[in-house]
């Protein structure tokens, strides 16, 4: 009985532990187009991403550009753990870093997924990428 009521409340206190950034991630759900990306300190132009978009539910994801991308990503503090379940990125770890400002959502990727990136500039870093993104609007 001891045994139990000790398992029940370690359980019920995992539950509860849930940080508001966790909860507040799933603020991320919906369909995001990107306005802006970067590479290597380098702006890309609108003709490479005007067929992109983002698509969050709750801890999957689904990347459109040429191709979909569909996986699994974990929030964590600011942070994203991307894994690739199904198209070209299958397999792959991404790590992240993100901010969402009211309907601007700001991720900065290290495409080498070694570690999370410290800030939001891809100047002399040719593994991180930006993509500033607008939540879609419904019509």
């Amino acid at each position: 009985m001891r045994l139990t009521t000790i398992a029940c409340l370690f359980i019920l206190g995992i539950g509860c532990n849930t940080s508001k950034k966790a909860i507040n991630s799933y603020n991320l759900n919906g369909t995001w187009i990107p306005v802006q990306q970067e590479i290597g300190g380098k702006s890309l132009p609108k003709a490479a991403f005007e067929k992109q978009n983002l698509v969050i539910a709750d801890s999957s994801y689904a990347f459109t550009a040429e191709s979909v991308d569909k996986g699994v990503v974990r929030y964590r503090e600011g942070k994203m753990d991307i894994y690739g379940k199904e198209g070209v990125n299958v397999g792959k770890h991404f790590t992240a870093i993100y901010k969402l400002e009211s309907d601007q959502l700001t991720i900065c990727y290290n495409l080498s997924g070694a570690e999370y990136p410290d800030s939001y500039t891809t100047n002399g870093k040719p593994t991180y990428f930006i993509s500033v993104f607008t939540r879609e609007k419904f019509k």
